[in-house]
């Protein structure tokens, strides 16, 4: 028997209350904004600066345990990570441990750093401290100006590629849908104060290219059906290419959904960040493919004769180029 999430033969208006959807998508690229404005991001590690502090001891590192022993002191955001080197001998288990910039402060003070050594001391008597380095705030600025570099090139990159593949106006319709996924993701991380890290950027990343192979997706069958159907309106065109394609995009989210839930639910706080960015870029990324790029496409309307080729349309000239 097969799992069909939704019948093979669907026939939904998805363009019979635009308004509504759009409505929607602007009031929470609004609400993003204002969470943004009023109350920001809070940054990680990365982003804030914090000190590093690498220890080595003779018994085996327990995270765990260390957590457990620095969360008594309410550091906050406090990332610690085991260090396995093949030219390591076997007394020496390395740690970092990396403890945010305290509030109104560039770095962790040397009292706090003391108190976080002796903490982890209880731990494991034999622990040495082998090093402690800071990093300041004027770093983790160009960090976060290289990540917005990095978001905007990716989108960009998607701008050009659209444009070669198809027309302009898909091109379009697809980098407004990127645009509103990454703003409604950085928007969910302020409003609910989530830590904003580098593994929320690789995060935003790969919500910009699921969703770009969503929406490639649908493009492609409007591609095809509007040769296919040169006299239907183009309303009817996009319907049509949604409701075919409706399908593989359930079945694709809800399993890629599945996977990330479990991980959310097992994979521990390491990746709980990340795997929630993924989570909430899967939703909205499937509703702005289907909602957001098509409405677009249907206001900025598109050439409707795909067999003429030499005319120096871009859409014609790449067309057939494989991703």
């Amino acid at each position: 028997m097969r799992l069909k999430l939704v019948p093979d033969e669907t026939n939904f208006d998805f363009f019979g209350r635009p308004k509504l959807w759009l409505g929607i998508s602007v009031f929470l690229i609004l609400l993003s904004f204002g969470s943004f404005l009023i109350q920001g991001l809070n940054y990680g590690i990365d982003f804030r600066g914090g000190t590093t502090i690498r220890t080595e001891s003779a018994q085996p590192v327990d995270v765990g345990a260390y957590r457990d022993a620095l969360n008594a002191l309410e550091l906050g955001d406090v990332l610690i990570s085991e260090v396995f080197d093949p030219t390591f001998g076997p007394d020496q288990n390395v740690a970092m441990v990396r403890i945010q910039a305290q509030e109104g402060e560039e770095a962790v003070t040397p009292e706090l750093i003391t108190a976080a050594q002796a903490a982890l001391a209880t731990v494991a008597p034999d622990i040495q401290f082998v090093s402690v380095e800071s990093v300041g705030p004027k770093v983790s600025g160009e960090l976060i100006r290289t990540a917005a570099l990095a978001v905007a090139l990716a989108i960009g990159a998607v701008l050009v590629y659209i444009w070669l593949r198809f027309e302009w106006q898909f091109a379009l319709g697809a980098v407004v849908a990127l645009v509103h996924d990454v703003v409604l993701t950085i928007g969910i991380f302020s409003e609910l104060q989530i830590r904003f890290d580098l593994a929320i950027i690789a995060a935003l990343l790969t919500i910009v290219g699921y969703s770009l192979n969503d929406t490639v997706v649908v493009f492609d069958r409007v591609r095809e059906n509007l040769i296919r159907y040169k006299s239907r309106p183009l309303k009817e065109v996009l319907n049509l290419s949604i409701n075919e394609t409706l399908s593989r995009t359930f079945m694709t989210s809800v399993t890629t959904l599945l996977a990330l839930i479990a991980l959310f639910v097992l994979g521990g706080d390491v990746i709980r960040g990340f795997v929630f960015a993924m989570i909430w870029g899967v939703v909205v990324g499937t509703y702005s493919s289907i909602f957001v790029a098509s409405t677009f496409l249907l206001w900025l309307g598109v050439k409707r004769d795909w067999t003429t080729t030499g005319d120096g349309g871009a859409g014609t000239q790449f067309a057939d180029v494989d991703a």
